[in-house]
């Protein structure tokens, strides 16, 4: 089992790099996820016998990338989990759409609802029982053959939001074969979680976490990926 890749760890939470197509934590696949490695490196580093505890304290689809944060100590989990429902956390995305976004920048709300039996989301009315609100604010910062790159930020955190979301406005993410239709291209899907900010459970400093999209593969290899260190 491969070790995370910590980009900070205290006593309290341990910040990670998720790979892509690695699951937040255990699924009916049974591969391995990032609960569990940070769960086993963590035993092993410090010799520590036992389970060791580790919080899930949000999740990234398993196709998508980037910065999370677990917990290390059952009152971070809950104190973060908190956070989570205020609306405390601040994600921001970074992806790369096939076409191009008449409006570059544009708040995007809908009511998104949840097929349990084929694991999907669609667009729905609000009135549709079992509907939720969903907000995202987008900026497209640069198109390159036929491809946009564009910055997200998420104000709320629905399952599979920014995929939807997107195609639905007619540019969804490269890679996306579930949700690309007609436009879909093969490839590692091209989204990728750049930044997450929150205040620390114990401290409460606000804390700020940043990393770049894997620049050397494609199709982030086509733009300027340091970008990501503007704000939305």
């Amino acid at each position: 089992m491969e070790n995370p890749l910590i980009i900070y760890e205290d006593n309290h939470i341990i910040v990670v790099l998720k790979e892509q197509n690695v699951p937040s934590c255990s699924d009916e696949t049974k591969d391995e996820d990032m609960l569990t490695r940070i769960k086993e490196f963590i035993k092993e580093r410090d010799n520590k016998p036992g389970n060791v505890y580790v919080g899930l304290v949000h999740r990234l689809d398993r196709p998508t990338g980037g910065v999370m944060v677990y917990a290390k100590t059952s009152k971070a989990a809950s104190r973060l989990s908190e956070q989570m429902r205020n609306g405390d956390f601040e994600k921001e995305y970074h992806a790369v759409l096939v076409g191009s976004l008449k409006t570059k920048k544009q708040t995007l709300k809908h009511y998104l609802k949840k097929n349990a039996i084929t694991n999907t989301v669609y667009v729905c009315g609000q009135t549709v029982e079992g509907a939720k609100y969903a907000e995202l604010v987008y900026e497209v910062l640069e198109e390159v053959n036929g491809l946009s790159f564009v910055k997200v930020k998420l104000h709320t955190g629905r399952s599979h939001q920014i995929r939807v979301q997107l195609s639905h406005v007619g540019a969804p993410i490269y890679g996306d074969m579930r949700y690309g239709g007609a436009n879909a291209v093969k490839g590692n899907l091209a989204l990728f979680a750049t930044s997450l900010a929150f205040s620390h459970p114990v401290t409460k400093e606000r804390l700020v976490f940043k990393v770049e999209p894997p620049k050397d593969k494609a199709p982030w290899k086509f733009f300027d990926t340091s970008v990501t260190v503007k704000t939305i």
